[in-house]
């Protein structure tokens, strides 16, 4: 079986009892998800949170805190590949841009969305422990 691991790098940006989520454009259809995504190699992981928010939302962040780290391993069926994440967390305010979607990526649009409707949205485990971690 083949192995694969992704490092990744995403921010929790809340405001005014909303939080920032980008659509991402899984397998299984659309999933709301913290705006941030893989590293590049020799990038380091902050840069790489703050380049995925502008990428994905439009925003210019500032990383305020490093809030968790996590990983997660689990078997990928349909290729098959062991599949091993690691997902670096952090807390971010936004200094500059406006909201747009990313063009072409792997996430077709990006909301502000009140963190009481947070629930009812499609949505990863990743904007659960995130919204968890900042209360």
């Amino acid at each position: 079986m083949r192995r694969r691991q992704r490092v990744a790098a995403y921010a929790v940006v809340v405001r005014a009892e909303e939080v920032l989520l980008a659509r991402w454009t899984s397998p299984r259809g659309p999933e709301w998800t913290l705006p941030g995504g893989g590293l590049d190699f020799g990038e380091d992981p902050a840069d790489a949170a703050v380049r995925e928010v502008r990428e994905e939302t439009g925003y210019t962040v500032r990383l305020d805190d490093l809030l968790f780290v996590n990983s997660f391993r689990r078997v990928l069926p349909d290729a098959p590949v062991d599949f091993h994440a690691i997902q670096i967390v952090y807390t971010a305010t936004v200094i500059g841009g406006e909201l747009c979607h990313e063009i072409g990526g792997s996430t077709d649009m990006a909301a502000w969305h009140p963190i009481a409707d947070v629930p009812a949205l499609t949505r990863v485990q990743l904007v659960d422990m995130g919204l968890a971690a900042v209360s």
